[in-house]
């Protein structure tokens, strides 16, 4: 068999064993990490996420930071000139939380070759750093029950990004009924592929447990609010770096160091 040269420029592309040109190589998905564990990880971060919107929808002008499907809505409501919503406050969420997706989106990208579970640690560390100044300023500015305009907008911004960086992140990673902020498709699919709809209930576990999640962080957050706006910021905190370290427990690499180092 003949083999035609192949001229070249000053950037030569890759050969195989022949000596034939292939094609460029493509950027690697994130390493798969232990799904149990980076599910239990997701759940952790699903009942974060009812803990937040209660927040922002109770004491931050009826808007949502994380729940950009209703808050979407929220935002048609006031546009249409519904009372005792936010134009303003549901656009700055909005905007806030697309900033977040982005610069979720810059991170899976500049770093495609890191575990799924080292992806989601960066984006829990963000949200709980973003979480952290939030609960600082409602502190310096005595925000317990009643809050300022600005400091109102300040944590809109700061709670919406950080749900944003989060989400972009998630969807990354690609577990199944696993957004941490979307019910909508987990509930579709608990019902459409039950047995009553002549399914086979796959993952009805994870979904109901996705849902449990978000009902119980939503649950949650009025009574927490009960001690002031910082309350649930702290539990949410909290609850990031819980979901931190079960998430770092579902890293495939950190295993093998784990076990290399006895």
């Amino acid at each position: 068999m003949i083999v035609h040269q192949i001229s070249t420029t000053s950037t030569a592309r890759p050969q195989n064993n022949d000596g034939l040109v292939t094609a460029p190589s493509t950027p690697k998905a994130p390493t798969a990490a232990n799904t149990r564990i980076l599910t239990i990880s997701l759940l952790v971060l699903t009942f974060s996420t009812g803990l937040i919107d209660a927040l922002s929808f109770i004491t931050l002008g009826r808007v949502f930071t994380a729940n950009m499907t209703g808050n979407i809505v929220f935002l048609a409501f006031a546009v249409a000139g519904m009372q005792g919503l936010s134009a303003a406050g549901s656009a700055a969420s909005l905007v806030a939380f697309m900033v977040g997706a982005l610069c979720g989106g810059l991170i899976n990208v500049r770093h495609s070759g890191w575990t799924q579970a080292r992806l989601l640690t960066q984006a829990i560390v963000i949200e709980a750093v973003l979480l952290l100044v939030a609960a600082c300023l409602a502190v310096i500015t005595g925000s317990k029950h009643e809050i300022a305009p600005n400091t109102m907008y300040a944590l809109i911004v700061l709670t919406a990004v950080a749900m944003g960086v989060r989400n972009a992140v998630v969807r990354k990673l690609g577990v199944p009924d696993m957004t941490t902020t979307v019910l909508t498709l987990t509930v579709t699919g608990f019902a459409s592929d039950s047995s009553l709809a002549g399914g086979t209930n796959p993952r009805w576990k994870t979904r109901l447990a996705s849902i449990v999640a978000m009902f119980a962080g939503a649950a949650t957050g009025p009574l927490l609010l009960r001690y002031g706006v910082v309350a649930p910021l702290a539990v949410s905190i909290f609850v990031a770096a819980v979901a931190y370290f079960v998430a770092r427990r579902s890293d495939p690499l950190s295993i093998v160091s784990a076990v290399g180092g006895i």
